[in-house]
């Protein structure tokens, strides 16, 4: 077996992504555990000591804030969402800060937004300020950044956003840690369900019943987790979910948690931002001819193929194309506004260029920014 399919290699492995959840890092009463902090920290510190390099993925931002702020449980709306992002931001760094100071360890915060992923300068340097930052020997401390954010740029939780990181560093594998030590056949408060200790692929566990809630403080649950899962291992990245009392014995190569295997080969960063860094902001409803061009792999979409369009967006969003029978069939980046669009639709390139000039002649979807689903 291979360092793709086997937990054998996790210890050599060079470059790992780290994420852990909010409820493993938050007491009852919404505050930082810093035993908890300080615990992961003593880990991924040895790891860098060893010789590798580790980036953080972390929640608990918002959490941190909802002690000080005096809210009973997370809050709801988008406002005061940000506001506690704020407060409990600044904490949490501080105190990640001082615990891998005590190992001699530097951190940089690193705060990310779907639009830093999804518009080619932001993405590339992203990707130049992360790298530049292990070179230096530093901690990268990754978090969506919630103070800015709005519902329509959210990564919708930090597993997603850690598996679409693991794959823009370059990194051997994605350990995802939260309050249950992998996934089981069954929901784990159901007397007799048992940990599943190996997914070779993903559809081998289609079956399993999952929940969609996550903690009192968190966002995410086993789906997400399962999302982030399928695109680390979709993109070649290995990936392992397990406890964060576990997270040594994870990184170890331990039989810890349930270790899925790469299914895929890695893609460029680009074309996986493209698939699953934003929401879509609307939708391209295509005919047949264009619906199988685009399927064909090799084809951009041009204004002709475009039938109806659905939803507000401006150039450079990210858009679903949809065939005839209302399947998506890919993701891309449009080079029009919504508005710009419909006197161009099922007009030929020719036409465009004649009656309007060069500009409009332009793909809807150019190839290059265009994602199969």
């Amino acid at each position: 077996m291979n360092a793709a399919t086997s937990r054998a290699s996790l210890p050599d492995a060079r470059r790992v992504v780290v994420k852990i959840g909010s409820s493993s890092l938050t007491g009852p009463d919404g505050h930082l555990d810093l035993g908890a902090l300080g615990a992961l920290v003593d880990v991924l510190a040895d790891r860098v000591r060893a010789g590798g390099q580790v980036v953080l993925v972390t929640s608990g931002a918002v959490a941190a804030g909802i002690g000080p702020l005096g809210l009973a449980a997370r809050p709801r709306d988008l406002a005061t969402m940000q506001a506690a992002a704020m407060l409990g931001q600044s904490q949490l760094v501080a105190r990640y800060t001082e615990a891998f100071a005590a190992h001699g360890l530097r951190v940089g915060q690193v705060l990310l937004t779907a639009e830093d992923t999804v518009r080619r300068a932001r993405y590339r340097n992203a990707q130049r300020s992360l790298e530049r930052l292990l070179a230096l020997g530093v901690v990268p401390v990754v978090n969506e950044n919630d103070a800015v954010t709005t519902d329509e740029l959210k990564f919708g939780d930090n597993d997603r956003l850690a598996a679409l990181v693991s794959h823009l560093v370059r990194a051997d594998a994605l350990v995802l840690l939260t309050d249950v030590d992998g996934l089981h056949d069954a929901p784990p408060s159901r007397p007799g369900a048992r940990r599943v200790a190996h997914v070779a692929d993903l559809v081998d566990v289609a079956g399993i019943e999952v929940t969609a809630r996550g903690s009192a403080v968190g966002t995410g649950g086993m789906v997400t987790k399962l999302e982030s899962v399928r695109i680390a291992t979709g993109s070649g990245v290995p990936a392992v979910l397990t406890s964060a009392p576990h997270a040594r014995a994870a990184l170890a190569g331990e039989d810890v948690g349930t270790f899925f295997a790469a299914t895929g080969r890695r893609t460029s960063a680009r074309r996986l931002w493209i698939a699953h860094a934003a929401r879509s902001q609307g939708r391209l409803h295509l005919d047949d001819g264009a619906a199988r061009a685009v399927l064909g792999g090799r084809a951009s979409l041009l204004p002709a193929g475009v039938v109806r369009v659905e939803g507000v967006f401006e150039a450079g969003d990210p858009v679903e194309l949809v065939a005839p029978d209302g399947v998506v069939v890919a993701r891309g980046l449009v080079a029009f506004d919504a508005g710009e669009l419909p006197p161009l639709l099922g007009r030929s390139t020719s036409d465009l260029r004649d009656e309007l000039g060069h500009g409009y002649d332009r793909e809807v979807v150019h190839r290059d920014d265009l994602v199969l689903t």
